[in-house]
């Protein structure tokens, strides 16, 4: 089992912007960053990445959350494979703890 405080420290250190900027193009407007959403189809960006929070919002579907959720739905992962991508990706080693 993966203690909370790793978790905690993986989501922490995701650059949201970074990660959802793989998948969608994102244009900074003020200090958030818009554009069309990657879960539903869209003409004009309904789509929000606020890098001061580390979450993103689609006024458009409703979906939103933080780096885990953005992964999980994008890839189509589980938690705990979504929380290994993004530690791979931070560069963190998960140990797991015992119960």
């Amino acid at each position: 089992m993966i203690s909370q405080n790793i978790k905690k420290q993986i989501i922490d250190q995701t650059n949201i912007v970074e990660v959802v900027g793989e998948v969608v193009k994102l244009t900074k407007k003020g200090s958030s960053y818009f554009g069309l959403c990657p879960f539903h189809n869209e003409k004009t960006p309904s789509f929000v990445v606020y890098p001061q929070d580390n979450s993103f919002y689609c006024f458009g579907c409703g979906v939103g959350g933080n780096a885990l959720t953005f992964i999980r739905n994008i890839e189509h992962l589980d938690y705990p494979d979504a929380i290994e991508f993004l530690a791979k990706r931070a560069g963190i080693q998960i140990i797991e703890e015992k119960d």
